[in-house]
C-alpha cells in the first residue's frame, strides 16, 4: 500500500472519531450523524493530501507541520460556516481536526514507502 491510500485510509478512519467528539457540544449532539458523515469525507481529504506530500518529501517535522496546516485549513472551512442561531464553534471544530491532521502526518511519514 502506498502512503497516499495509507493517508486516505487513516485520514478516514480517524475523521470518525473526529466527528463523534460533536457529542461533547450538546447543541450539536442533533446533528451527530451528519456531522461524523461530515469529518469523515474530510478526513479523507485530508489523509490524501498528507499522503501525496509524504509521498514527494521525505521530513518528520515537515510531514506532521504540513499534516497540521491542512488539517487546520478544512477545519477552518468547516468552524466558519455558520449555524442556524449565528454561532461558530472554532475551538471544537478546528482542535479535533488539526490533531488528525498531525496524526496522519506523523503516520504517513513513518510509514514505508511502497516497493
Amino acid at each position: 500500500m502506498n502512503k497516499p491510500v495509507f493517508g486516505l485510509l487513516l485520514g478516514g478512519f480517524l475523521g470518525i472519531f473526529d466527528g463523534l467528539t460533536a457529542w461533547f457540544t450538546p447543541e450539536a449532539r442533533a446533528a451527530l450523524v451528519g456531522i461524523v458523515i461530515g469529518s469523515t469525507v474530510k478526513g479523507l481529504i485530508t489523509g490524501i493530501c498528507i499522503g501525496y506530500f509524504a509521498k514527494k518529501v521525505n521530513s518528520l517535522p515537515l510531514g506532521v507541520l504540513f499534516g497540521l496546516a491542512v488539517g487546520m485549513f478544512l477545519a477552518f472551512l468547516v468552524a466558519a460556516m455558520p449555524q442556524p442561531n449565528g454561532t461558530h464553534y472554532y475551538f471544537q471544530i478546528m482542535l479535533p481536526g488539526s490533531i488528525l491532521g498531525a496524526v496522519v502526518g506523523f503516520a504517513t511519514q513513518r510509514y514505508p514507502a511502497g516497493a
